[in-house]
């Protein structure tokens, strides 16, 4: 058993519960731990705000409090990025979220690679790797063990797909995939039923091995979406998503890892809804 693993399927949200007494990752914890959930996600969705003597602390309680977390690194982004300035700002995104998510302990951070733009899938894919590769390098160099987790992403404007990601993860060593379900339902018009996510884990066991599916990150929320893929995070109850469809699924293939929950706008209801509805499947 790697130290990255859990043994079993933990639940929580993105970022700090809404009934947290305050809006920091410390009180997020603690609320965490309150409601029983078993992870949380620290959002470093716009920058790295967080200095290394926080992150440490934050790791102490946890710990403590035997909560798991990961991170989600900034939306600034792209490693397909035409400017050489914004690549290398990238990367460095990408690298911060990983240092810092090592000192409070993640077991993985998730991020959104990149965009097409003018490029091909092909292309794209390409530049992604070898660029993903480098920021390996220098975390590996560091002695980093934190996982780094491209997210599958929910519009087809943006590098992610779940061939992509497996891809990926199965070249570059210290890569594993976020699997957002939602994400992938809104992009595709489709994986919404039982065994079309029967068959995705198993695609994931296929490209990965058995760790692929005991590592899991996954990303979960009710989702809108259009003929462009994701419009925005909802609650699991105002979407169409067959949440249980899936919870049935993972219990099924008996993947271990953190489902966190990114519904909008009350995300601990959700993943209480989910962690309860998981744990009552025969």
């Amino acid at each position: 058993m790697n130290s990255n693993e859990i043994g079993e399927l933990l639940f929580g949200t993105a970022g700090v519960p809404v009934s947290a007494k305050l809006r920091s990752t410390e009180a997020g914890i603690e609320r965490i731990a309150e409601l029983g959930l078993g992870c949380m996600e620290v959002e470093f969705v716009q920058g790295v705000k967080m200095s290394p003597q926080v992150a440490v602390s934050v790791g102490e309680l946890a710990a403590r409090k035997n909560v798991v977390l990961t991170a989600h690194g900034p939306y600034f982004v792209n490693l397909n990025a035409v400017e050489p300035q914004k690549v290398h700002m990238s990367k460095e995104r990408i690298l911060q979220t990983a240092r810092i998510a090592a000192l409070f302990g993640a077991r993985s951070i998730t991020f959104h690679a990149a965009f097409y733009l003018k490029s091909t899938p092909a292309e794209t894919y390409a530049v992604v790797k070898k660029h993903l590769q480098e920021v390996v390098n220098i975390l590996q160099k560091e002695g980093n063990k934190v996982t780094i987790s491209p997210e599958v992403t929910g519009k087809p404007s943006q590098f992610g797909t779940l061939e992509e990601l497996l891809r990926l993860s199965s070249e570059i060593e210290g890569v594993a995939p976020c699997i957002d379900f939602s994400h992938w339902h809104a992009r595709t018009g489709k994986a919404n039923s039982y065994q079309e996510f029967l068959a995705m884990l198993d695609q994931i066991e296929r490209k990965l091995g058995r760790q692929g599916l005991d590592n899991m990150h996954i990303h979960l929320s009710g989702i809108a979406y259009g003929n462009k893929g994701e419009i925005k995070h909802l609650m699991l109850a105002d979407s169409d998503l067959r949440y249980t469809e899936l919870l049935k699924a993972l219990k099924e293939r008996k993947a271990k890892g953190v489902v966190v929950c990114e519904s909008a706008p009350y995300l601990e209801q959700d993943a209480l809804l989910l962690q309860q509805t998981y744990r009552e499947l025969r």
